[in-house]
């Protein structure tokens, strides 16, 4: 008598894929702690934590947009819009826009400023999902306009020079530290929106629905989902984050400039796709872009603790990002053309 069951293979690939981002940054930390003892120890963790906090926050509202298939190349120019948006409001204006030291009073309190550089935010992210939804214009070519636009806005706004100097309210949330000398600020604020945002995505309607189009949109829309919807409010999310780290960024340096997020944006992509999150949507994590992240900030640490060119780091970066892709697309196609349940490799008892 012949009977069947069901042959279960274990998939290394698939396991890789997965798992790869947090296997390759406990190597790298192994690596640097050998190389440099520095690096492990809790000031210099703590440090790579802080540094990596702007990056991180920027990162989880790209991990909305790509887990839609979409991009957003504007999230830089938005945070340096937005921080200048909110210092003018934390200064009163722009009167006193140079002011430091031990005089500097605030002509408004923080929280005012903070929901100032959250709204602008939120109107760059929607201006931009209105365009990709209702002129159907494709997210890259949208963003990379967005990208141009908010920084000649920023230039406009500032006329080319920076804010500084605001009273210690402001600053708490960029400088201070919990607990004595060891947890920024930035680090908290991070970690807590870190979890928030995977409690959305995994445990919300709004969650499945950004997964469901990502993975086929057409097939999400004839389901009920409303797409436009979905594609309007992961763009708003992104804004929301460009202004919430435009005003923590701000507090930290105790400035805002028109200058700042050049280039940032590439990073926060970086950290999002090296993560695991799939550049063609519906598959991602917000713990896969935190591990991304980090693992930027840690290759970035320890090669200056290496005394490593900052030149050869940019090469070492943009090396694992292009093959963090193409592990990615690899590992895409294995899944697409995995048998179904009634394909399942069968065989006799």
């Amino acid at each position: 008598m012949i009977t069947t069951k069901l042959v279960r293979r274990f998939d290394m690939i698939d396991v890789l894929g997965r798992f790869a981002p947090l296997i390759f940054l406990i190597s790298l930390m192994i690596a640097f702690t050998i190389a440099e003892p520095r690096f492990l120890s809790p000031f210099n963790l703590f440090n790579v934590m802080r540094q990596i906090s702007i990056t991180g926050l920027l990162a989880i509202g790209m991990t909305f947009v790509i887990l839609t298939a979409g991009i957003d190349l504007s999230v830089g120019a938005l945070l340096a819009f937005a921080g200048l948006v909110g210092a003018a409001v934390a200064k009163g204006g722009l009167d006193d826009r140079f002011a430091v030291g031990a005089s500097v009073t605030a002509a408004n309190p923080f929280w005012l400023a903070l929901l100032a550089a959250i709204a602008i935010g939120l109107a760059g992210g929607a201006i931009q999902g209105l365009a990709v939804t209702r002129l159907r214009v494709p997210p890259f070519v949208v963003t990379l306009g967005g990208l141009t636009a908010f920084r000649g806005a920023a230039l406009l706004f500032s006329g080319g020079g920076p804010i500084s100097g605001f009273d210690p309210a402001y600053t708490w949330w960029g400088q201070a530290r919990l607990f004595g000398t060891l947890l920024p600020v930035p680090v908290v604020i991070f970690v807590l929106f870190a979890l928030i945002a995977h409690f959305v995505l995994r445990y919300t309607q709004f969650g499945q629905h950004v997964y469901a189009v990502g993975g086929n949109a057409q097939a999400a829309e004839m389901s009920g989902v409303n797409v436009r919807r979905v594609t309007l409010l992961v763009y708003v999310i992104s804004g929301f984050f460009a202004g919430l780290a435009a005003f923590v960024l701000s507090a930290r340096l105790n400035s805002a400039e028109a200058v700042a997020g050049l280039g940032v944006e590439l990073t926060v992509i970086a950290a999002v796709v090296i993560g695991g999150t799939s550049l063609f949507g519906g598959f991602g994590t917000i713990f896969g872009t935190v591990i991304g992240a980090m693992l930027i900030g840690v290759l970035t640490n320890g090669l200056v603790l290496m005394n490593v060119s900052t030149f050869i780091q940019q090469i070492i970066i943009g090396v694992i990002l292009v093959l963090a892709v193409a592990f990615d697309q690899y590992v895409e196609t294995r899944r697409k053309q995995r048998p179904g349940p009634d394909d399942q490799h069968l065989s006799p008892d």
